[in-house]
């Protein structure tokens, strides 16, 4: 297969996938992944696709945010996987902060019954889903609807946020990396997010390893202020060792 071939069936491919893969790209075309790394080099300049770590996506969709249901239907056994995990992490009674992630909605899901719980949280679905249990108190932020993430953002949530103290949170994320910490492209729900970080005294991010070295446009965290990764066990060996390096702790579901 020629450059140019090989290129436009990257090309296709990416459109119809969203994202490429350059290790299992690598194999299923014979080449060495250095060839597609070059391809999509070529891609990149072209204006079609955007390099990641471990690949590229679609130029065109790393400018929009997909709707909570698209979210949530996207590696969706993945997040399940991360959610179980994640158990473990919660506490038997304190102070719990769910934010509006597609992967804590799931978590907050599977909170076992009997436990001494105080939960707060910017996420619609997530309050509803907790509101009508007896065995929790749920504290919903106050603020605008997006109507993207269903998250409350702006000013009456960093109100309340800059006076509480909570003793474990859990986040999500669009993407996240050793060098540019966890992003996402909203800067009002970063400014919310940030806040919920600063709030808690133990951060868990809750991503799945596809988001790894997708930076978004919002920084709402370095990796030095979150405390535990929990991901599905496609992250690499070598993300996983730069996770490591920043001292963060990694839980493969």
């Amino acid at each position: 297969m020629y450059g140019a071939e090989r290129q436009q069936l990257l090309a296709q491919q990416v459109r119809t996938a969203g994202r490429i893969d350059v290790t299992v790209t690598s194999e299923e075309l014979g080449v060495a992944p250095e060839t597609i790394r070059r391809d999509l080099a070529a891609l990149e300049r072209q204006g079609l696709v955007r390099r990641v770590y471990g690949g590229a996506i679609l130029l065109e969709r790393s400018h929009s945010e997909p709707a909570v249901g698209d979210r949530d239907r996207t590696r969706s056994q993945e997040k399940d996987r991360i959610a179980r995990a994640a158990l473990d992490l919660l506490p038997q009674r304190g102070t719990v902060l769910f934010d509006a992630g597609t992967t804590s909605s799931r978590l907050a899901a599977l909170v076992p019954q009997g436990r001494d719980l105080t939960i707060v949280t910017n996420s619609l679905p997530i309050a509803s889903q907790l509101a009508t249990r007896s065995d929790v108190g749920v504290h919903m932020l106050g603020g605008r609807i997006r109507g993207t993430t269903l998250a409350a953002v702006e000013s009456w949530a960093l109100d309340v946020l800059a006076g509480l103290t909570v003793d474990v949170g859990f986040f999500g994320t669009n993407g996240f990396s050793a060098a540019r910490g966890c992003t996402t492209p909203d800067t009002a729900e970063s400014a919310v997010k940030a806040a919920m970080v600063g709030a808690c005294r133990r951060r868990v991010l809750l991503s799945d390893h596809s988001k790894y070295g997708d930076d978004q446009f919002a920084r709402f965290a370095t990796l030095g202020e979150i405390d535990v990764v929990v991901t599905d066990s496609g992250l690499d060996e070598r993300a996983v060792a730069e996770l490591n390096e920043a001292a963060i702790e990694v839980v493969l579901a």
